[in-house]
């Protein structure tokens, strides 16, 4: 079975305002001295942001498994932050207002300085998934027949309302917030591994880039493991869902890997509508119409996300995973993604402030 694993950026805020702080020096040298007396690796790693601080799970088959860790992870972050008297939510943008500080590291400088404001104001959290592959051969056939399926994962995932202390009418801002990079977003079908890496080289050597860690593509072939990497979606405030999200992805790169070994060749999707795909996920989240990416052409959320469930369905199936997957699913019809969460507890409480505080307590829910 492939193995499946959850990178996951937290915000680190004031445990009294709410508002966010430049703890993440601070916060990761408690977690490194916790680290070093257990004689265990170090867990948790900084972001582009010193609001943001990052983990990531180990590589796991068993969503059981990968549930543990992932609540595990999030309680300590908030137990080393705390100690700085701040506190950590899972929420893709800050709902209050914020001026981000830089990384001190000279890469992010460096980023800080070619990219002006897109990079200063880069204050975003995603949840990644790696799937293992066995192969580039395998994991670009992969990529290739997942990409129309990556803006339903987004849509299942929206958790960025607010902008600066506005409510940014998207269920997912944070999606357009990141897709400034010149490398984010959807890719074109690339055929074979020979063609993936010349794309990449060839975007590298326009210098636009720093390095490969900055090919933000919605999914990609990780430079550093044997996996396809995931990133379209949201950071998740309930951490029943990056679970659920992990599982249908694994489902997902299955599906597509017997597709491949079968000779079924992937949709030759043009990639501006997939686009089109993304920013209306974004938009809208669960809320109304998704683009069906059998027809590309508008239908109801529901609808969509069951065709991804039916899609993937074997491969969960053959996981243990589709009860999970369906039951976590339906929570998120019924009660809304971590968006509506957000802008229900504006609504009760008139205060930004108010919905911060009941983030930073579901994140460990």
């Amino acid at each position: 079975m492939r193995t499946v694993g959850v990178e996951e950026e937290l915000l680190l805020v004031d445990a009294e305002s709410g508002e966010p702080r430049d703890l993440s020096t601070a916060v990761l040298a408690a977690a490194s001295r916790e680290a070093l007396r257990r004689g265990k690796d170090e867990v948790f790693e900084s972001e582009l942001q010193r609001e943001q601080l990052e983990f990531a799970t180990r590589p796991h088959t068993s969503m059981e498994k990968l549930a543990r860790e992932i609540r595990r992870w999030r309680g300590e972050a908030a137990q080393h932050a705390e100690r700085m008297g701040a506190a950590v939510a899972a929420l893709a943008t800050s709902p209050l207002p914020v001026r981000p500080s830089l990384g001190l590291g000279k890469r992010y400088q460096w980023m800080g300085d070619r990219f002006g404001l897109t990079a200063q104001e880069q204050l975003t959290g995603g949840c990644h998934i790696h799937v293992s592959v066995g192969s580039d051969e395998e994991g670009v056939a992969v990529l290739d027949r997942i990409r129309v399926w990556t803006a339903v994962l987004l849509a299942l995932s929206g958790n960025s309302p607010f902008w600066q202390g506005n409510d940014s009418r998207y269920a997912s801002y944070r999606s357009q917030v990141w897709g400034r990079w010149p490398s984010a977003g959807p890719t074109e079908v690339f055929g074979s591994p020979a063609a993936y890496h010349q794309h990449v080289q060839e975007l590298l050597e326009t210098g636009v880039l720093k390095d490969q860690g900055m090919i933000y593509f919605d999914a990609r072939l990780s430079h550093r493991y044997p996996t396809v990497e995931v990133r379209a979606a949201d950071v998740c405030l309930d951490p029943a869902a990056p679970v659920m999200l992990a599982a249908l992805t694994r489902a997902l790169v299955e599906t597509a890997a017997r597709e491949w070994r079968e000779g079924k060749p992937p949709a030759p999707r043009a990639l501006t509508v997939l686009r089109m795909a993304s920013w209306q996920a974004g938009r809208y989240g669960l809320e109304q119409q998704l683009i069906h990416p059998a027809t590309m052409r508008p239908a109801p959320a529901r609808t969509v996300v069951q065709a991804l469930v039916d899609h993937a369905r074997d491969a969960l199936i053959d996981a243990g995973d589709l009860e999970l997957v369906q039951e976590t699913i339906s929570k998120l019809l019924t009660e809304g993604t971590g968006s509506r969460v957000q802008r229900e507890l504006l609504a009760r409480t008139g205060s930004l402030h108010e919905v911060v505080t009941e983030c930073v307590h579901r994140t460990q829910a």
